[in-house]
């Protein structure tokens, strides 16, 4: 499993005081606050959420340090990173950290191997996971029980059903 998680990705600066947009990844968007420090991926530096409010799409954030625009524009697209113990359990059935996901492989019910899993998006109509064969074309597929059936943390990989079309 992953031993630092993506909790958020800075977008750009809101208004003059150092004030940033925040894209957090959490189930509860406001969840990311309570995480502690947040890292860069190398973690040379880090960050900590002073004050965070809604906004339309996203989260304004304000960051201790960051006290003008200048500084908050070179924090544009900078991904936040927590070590993975200051997570909760995960006690539903079913449900899964990105993190945990991406690296698995990913092998057809009969076992034939498609590929690795490379990333999990989600443009807003739910989770789609992305696998990546050792050559050709990444395939996409619904993170649903359907295209995924199984999910083996222990083995590092997935079972998933892909459409007709691509077998």
């Amino acid at each position: 499993m992953a031993e630092r998680v993506r909790v958020a990705r800075i977008g750009a600066a809101h208004g003059i005081r150092g004030e940033v947009k925040l894209w957090p990844f959490t189930q509860d968007p406001m969840d990311v606050a309570s995480y502690g420090e947040l890292e860069t991926e190398d973690g040379a530096r880090r960050f900590i959420i002073e004050a965070l409010r809604p906004a339309k799409d996203f989260l304004v954030a304000r960051l201790a340090g960051v006290n003008d625009r200048d500084t908050a524009e070179m924090l544009t697209n900078l991904e936040l990173f927590v070590p993975r113990e200051r997570l909760p359990d995960i006690d539903e059935a079913d449900t899964y950290y990105h993190a945990d996901l991406v690296g698995l492989a990913a092998v057809t019910i009969e076992g034939v191997t498609l590929g690795t899993v490379t990333a999990i998006h989600n443009f807003g109509a739910g989770d789609i996971i992305e696998i990546t064969p050792e050559s050709g074309t990444a395939l996409m597929l619904t993170f649903t029980e359907a295209a995924v059936p199984k999910v083996d943390l222990q083995a590092r990989q997935i079972v998933v059903v892909p459409p007709p079309e691509t077998e």
